[in-house]
């Protein structure tokens, strides 16, 4: 990976580290369906010149059905879903959640697409699942007050992500990119908007609330896909991915930068322990053996 490559991934995992750090400052003023329709529409705004100026535009038409699909579960759902729980939960905490996702698109591919997973793959499930266990241990509370409905709609958010993957190398290897990922926001911000309309906020949003909320559009969404296109066209997608791993450590950064967030040591030990079950069963990371030793001599 070339140097430069190794800058944009950093600085990818900081642009999508700061989302969460967004959804915490505007989901309040918003509300979320309101909040996730700007951040899909304006990412709309600026996704669709760069589709039609390479040509693609009539993509949109040819795939329709996929990129509802898609936008419905990669989009509108989970954003939905993390702009809610940001209500309640760090950014910090629904972060290192959020790097459960290729957790869930392994077991989706083995339930759903009958992919054979290698053993040391299970074990990398089984090790991020009980890194979930140790994250959201004592966090699952459904008394009044509690976190356990916003705990469970972080933990359906990259579900639905897993879902959305493996739909998407199933239903759409004919589309590019970033026919997926416009064709993707406009047709959330098709199914958003009578939602928002209705959702949305009666009182004037503050002006810092407008920031977060077009920096998430703009920049964590727009920009964001950009990048992550031009870096699996330069190092692929399986150290594209990578960048999984980088997310929650910005996240939690900006989260007590900015927010006075406090980093808990379940937090740490989960994170860790997740990021390593995601590795293994994602095959990121693969534990040299030791060379075997041949027994008798060679004649």
């Amino acid at each position: 990976m070339r140097s430069s490559d190794m800058v944009e991934l950093v600085v990818l995992a900081a642009i999508w580290g700061a989302s969460f750090l967004f959804m915490r400052v505007a989901a309040p003023a918003f509300g979320p369906l309101a909040l996730i329709f700007v951040r899909v529409g304006v990412a709309t705004l600026c996704l669709l010149p760069v589709l039609f100026w390479r040509g693609e535009g009539a993509g949109l038409l040819t795939h329709w059905r996929g990129l509802a699909v898609v936008g419905l579960l990669n989009s509108a759902l989970p954003f939905c879903l993390f702009a809610w729980a940001a209500l309640s939960l760090s950014a910090g905490f629904t972060a290192v959640l959020n790097a459960t996702t290729p957790l869930w698109g392994a077991v989706v591919a083995f339930a759903w697409l009958g992919m054979v997973l290698p053993r040391l793959r299970v074990a990398g499930l089984v090790i991020g699942f009980v890194g979930v266990l140790v994250l959201v241990w004592g966090k699952i509370s459904f008394k009044p007050g509690g976190d356990g409905l916003a705990v469970l709609a972080a933990l359906a958010a990259p579900v639905s992500y897993g879902i959305a993957a493996n739909y998407t190398k199933q239903k759409l290897t004919a589309a590019s990119p970033l026919l997926v990922a416009t064709g993707s926001q406009l047709t959330a911000s098709l199914m958003l908007l009578p939602l928002a309309s209705f959702a949305w906020p009666q009182t004037t949003v503050p002006a810092q609330a407008w920031q977060a909320a077009l920096a998430l559009a703009v920049v964590c969404t727009a920009v964001a896909y950009l990048m992550f296109f031009r870096l699996i066209a330069h190092i692929g997608p399986s150290k594209a991915i990578s960048v999984t791993f980088l997310i929650p450590l910005f996240a939690v950064v900006w989260g007590g930068i900015f927010l006075g967030e406090r980093l808990t040591p379940s937090m740490v030990l989960g994170g860790l322990v997740i990021l390593l079950g995601t590795a293994l069963s994602t095959g990121l990371w693969q534990p040299r053996r030791a060379p075997s030793q041949q027994s008798g001599a060679a004649g």
